[in-house]
């Protein structure tokens, strides 16, 4: 037979800022066992290291950086064949060196950044204990 009466949903109400705020875990409570297996799963990974503000910090690839300045390579020929009207032939040869130069460039920018980032961190960690 059918259930008679609909279960309620919970609703899912917004604050003054419009941001939803779901509700916290509650189920039964986790046991001992349970506990350490998800400490167990988040620590040992370790993911990404966490800044000082609580921001993840990648670490620098080189996938990151061709994408970067191929990105960047294609806006620079767009901008010069539609807006200067420069012909794509002329273009082209000094998109590929600017590509040629851009991607160590950039990894190496990158490289730079995440270390300095980590000896921030380390050092900020280090005065906190």
């Amino acid at each position: 037979m059918a259930q008679a009466k609909k279960k309620r949903n919970s609703k899912h109400r917004g604050n003054a800022a419009g941001v939803v705020e779901t509700r916290g875990r509650t189920g039964r409570p986790l046991s001992e066992r349970e506990q350490s297996k998800n400490k167990a799963a988040n620590g040992a990974k370790g993911g990404a290291p966490r800044s000082a503000g609580g921001r993840s910090v990648r670490q620098p690839s080189w996938r990151s950086a061709a994408t970067r300045s191929l990105v960047a390579v294609v806006i620079f020929v767009a901008v010069l064949s539609l807006l200067l009207k420069v012909p794509i032939n002329e273009t082209l040869p000094v998109a590929g060196l600017m590509l040629v130069f851009y991607v160590p460039l950039s990894y190496y920018t990158d490289r730079w950044l995440y270390r300095r980032r980590l000896a921030k961190d380390a050092a900020a960690r280090k005065g906190k204990s």
